[in-house]
């Protein structure tokens, strides 16, 4: 990863639905903007290491135009906290996770994705694994407005 450009990785229980998705949606954003950001997910959780995503994902991803099925799941390691400036959780579950496994001298800030959302402080990136395949659409809506804040986010800090 550069160190002089945004790093952001975002982290969910195995990496093979929500992060990829949210992804996804960022890289597709930035690219769109035309930002330059490092971009990666991964999982809390060591369940699904070297995996493709779910099925699931990787349709409703395709169907917005991303293709995520070259994508492999990992694990979450003690130097994302230094290689990343922003690290997002999409639920609370795994940031209670990741604020007890990052060391002291993390330089990453670790928060919820959906806190960039104005009115979804706080709020979680629905986990579509165990639902029915259209939770997949929900989480993909959730990831791409993420992604719309972020590259607003991002291009003010361009600005200044």
């Amino acid at each position: 990863m550069s160190n002089n450009r945004p790093a952001i990785l975002f982290v969910c229980l195995g990496n093979i639905c929500r992060s990829p998705l949210a992804e996804a949606a960022l890289r597709h954003a930035v690219e769109q903007a035309g930002l330059a950001v490092d971009i990666d997910s991964a999982g809390t959780s060591d369940w699904h290491i070297g995996k493709a995503p779910d099925l699931r994902a990787i349709a409703v991803a395709r169907r917005h135009g991303c293709d995520i099925a070259h994508y492999r799941a990992r694990q979450i390691n003690q130097a994302d906290f230094s290689r990343f400036t922003h690290i997002f959780a999409l639920d609370g579950a795994n940031l209670s996770t990741l604020r007890g496994i990052a060391p002291t001298d993390a330089a990453a800030e670790v928060s919820l994705l959906l806190d960039v959302i104005a009115g979804r402080e706080g709020d979680s990136v629905t986990d579509p694994y165990f639902g029915e395949d259209s939770g997949f659409e929900d989480t993909w809506t959730d990831v791409v407005a993420a992604a719309d804040a972020l590259v607003s986010w991002l291009q003010t800090q361009n600005e200044s």
